[in-house]
């Protein structure tokens, strides 16, 4: 038998926010394509696809349990992408302080996250 303990991680109030982050982001994109987009088509498949490429994408790369690892600055720009796609679609559907607070609670969380991956 080993000696060596599991290590724990600790969830932070960080993480949990970035959770949240995620969640709002996925949901965004699937609003705005299906209200910024004629229905059914192509409405509909954006509706569905945004989210859907938004999960693949972070779960790839991004996730805690990646299937590839990437360094810091690639996880960030998959990050950018996921969240400046759901602040852009804010503002693209006339929710523009939404988009900005959205953006600047995701960019804090996110140099939060990434200082914490450099340490």
């Amino acid at each position: 038998m080993s000696d060596a303990a599991p290590e724990q991680y600790r969830v932070s109030p960080n993480d949990i926010l970035r959770f949240l982050l995620e969640i709002f982001a996925v949901l965004t994109l699937g609003i705005w394509g299906f209200t910024a987009w004629p229905l059914p088509w192509p409405g509909a498949l954006i509706g569905i696809g945004a989210p859907l490429l938004a999960i693949l994408l972070w779960g790839l790369f991004r996730s805690p349990k990646a299937v590839f690892r990437i360094d810091p600055f690639g996880k960030a720009v998959v990050e950018i992408v996921v969240m400046g796609s759901a602040a852009l679609a804010w503002w693209q559907l006339g929710q523009p302080i939404v988009a900005a607070v959205f953006a600047v609670v995701a960019t804090i969380s996110g140099i939060i996250s990434g200082r914490k991956e450099f340490a």
